[in-house]
């Protein structure tokens, strides 16, 4: 039994999946029917060039699918988890996240990160960029993106990223613009999300690898927190994604794994779990059955 002191922190947890873009739309269309068919709360893309993870697979854009699956679903919310730095530029980006929610109707969240090394680092030819300028340079992407998508024209010079009359007309739908979730564990992209963001994301993985996944989100969200205060926010007023799949966690094994799961994270403050959907032959693997009704049955006996 849950003493007083646990049932503080008990939030309302919703569920959403990622959708890989590694088919044809023609068989990736009913993924994204189907999901919002089993209630998931989002349904996310990665966007990416390819992934290194999935090198020899076939790996389609972000920005068309997700286009394709606005028209394809009704209720979902639909995003990015996320979109980074890596080849995108804020202006061009804004103008593709403004279309996307025009097409889904409001209904579109913009996940964002810094990105990392690997395929999407170097597709471009440009040189590495340390971390300092990676961080950098994501502090300068959101806060002109977070700009564009809220004025009508934006003009701005940055060290890395400028716009000159950039125009976005007619706006969103969403206003002032689309939800910000970021992908951020460190004290300065904490202080970025507090700043900017509605939600926040995380895959649970510490730098040390022993480390279990629920202390190091528990150390994550105590940091998050810290941040919020420091900017004057309530802790309430931002989401606390948890993106599963890419630690040592197996929660969609069965229902009551899930279960199990799905309760620990509620318990630390997570307010949105948001699983693969399975993929045969990859990291993803699961069982079609059993995530179904993990999707049906499994926030319902939380």
């Amino acid at each position: 039994m849950c003493d007083q002191r646990t049932l503080a922190y008990i939030v309302t947890v919703r569920l959403s999946t990622v959708i890989l873009p590694l088919e044809r739309w023609s068989a990736s269309r009913e993924k994204w029917r189907r999901a919002e068919e089993l209630g998931f709360h989002a349904a996310y893309t990665y966007d990416h060039l390819s992934w290194h993870r999935l090198a020899d697979r076939p790996w389609f854009g972000a920005v068309p699918t997700l286009a394709a699956a606005a028209l394809e679903t009704s209720t979902i919310r639909l995003g990015t988890l996320v979109t980074t730095p890596n080849f995108r530029h804020p202006v061009p980006l804004a103008k593709d996240l403004l279309s996307l929610d025009d097409l889904a109707s409001g209904r579109f969240s913009v996940g964002l990160g810094a990105g990392g090394l690997g395929v999407d680092a170097d597709v471009l030819g440009e040189p590495r960029w340390s971390l300092r300028e990676r961080a950098d340079r994501f502090a300068e992407f959101v806060e002109l993106l977070d700009a564009l998508l809220r004025d009508p024209v934006t003009t701005s010079t940055g060290t890395y990223y400028s716009a000159v009359e950039a125009i976005m007309l007619p706006g969103t739908l969403q206003r002032p613009r689309p939800p910000f979730v970021l992908s951020a564990t460190g004290p300065r992209g904490m202080a970025l999300s507090a700043r900017f963001a509605q939600g926040w994301v995380t895959t649970g993985r510490g730098a040390d690898q022993n480390e279990h996944c629920a202390d190091v989100v528990a150390a994550e969200l105590s940091r998050l927190d810290a941040a919020l205060d420091d900017a004057g926010r309530t802790r309430d007023s931002m989401e606390k994604v948890l993106l599963d799949g890419l630690n040592d966690e197996r929660p969609l094994t069965s229902l009551d794994a899930f279960v199990d799961w799905a309760g620990r994270y509620q318990q630390l403050g997570v307010t949105e779990l948001v699983i693969h959907w399975p993929e045969p032959n990859s990291l993803f693997a699961a069982d079609v059955d059993v995530f179904e009704d993990i999707a049906t049955n499994g926030l319902n006996q939380l």
